[in-house]
């Protein structure tokens, strides 16, 4: 739906649809509902599953760079399960953050207004996968004490991370068509 149509709706201010300060146009991208589950591909009425996937791979790709190397580390260091688990956990904030981060310096922000950002866009995600992933990780029997060249440890962790994926994407979903999670951090891609 053209949100131009709409009385008291101008120009393309409107932050559901229109032309947005960045250029892009955003008009007939959706069915355009104020409901929040509908709309424009990067605005906080989108509710689109590719939106939510690109959002999602965005910060598994942070959370798996520090939940592999956390695993490595305490797999290697032969650190108990929760140490692992906890290192695993802390280094994948650490990573999503600053994947997040770099985007948004890149788009001019200072490092105080990246961190806000990288902050409001990725925790939920980051929360829901790293719950999803350790509680794989802990739960598949033998996955944390087998060894670095084992099949199990890295057959458990690849699955953990899959199914990370698969659950957060309709949270992502759900966040951006509210404009948050990674609806926030996008707004400054422009």
């Amino acid at each position: 739906m053209d949100h131009t149509d709409h009385a008291g709706h101008g120009g393309g201010a409107h932050p559901h649809g229109g032309i947005h300060p960045g250029g892009h146009d955003h008009t007939g991208t959706g069915s355009g509902g104020h409901d929040g589950s509908q709309g424009g591909p990067h605005g906080h009425g989108d509710a689109s599953w590719r939106t939510a996937v690109q959002a999602t791979l965005h910060c598994l790709t942070g959370c798996a760079i520090g939940e592999v190397l956390g695993m490595v580390i305490g797999t290697a260091a032969g650190l108990h399960a929760g140490a692992t688990v906890a290192l695993s956990v802390a280094l994948a904030f650490v990573f999503g953050y600053a994947l997040t981060m770099r985007g948004m310096l890149r788009a001019g922000l200072s490092l105080r207004q990246a961190l806000k950002v990288a902050l409001a866009a990725d925790t939920v995600s980051i929360v829901v996968m790293e719950i999803i992933d350790n509680t794989v990780m802990v739960a598949v029997p033998g996955a944390m004490d087998a060894g670095l060249t084992t099949v199990l440890f890295w057959a458990s962790l690849a699955f953990s991370l899959a199914l990370a994926f698969v659950v957060t994407v309709p949270v992502n979903r759900w966040m951006i068509a509210r404009g948050r999670g990674h609806a926030v951090a996008h707004a400054h891609h422009h």
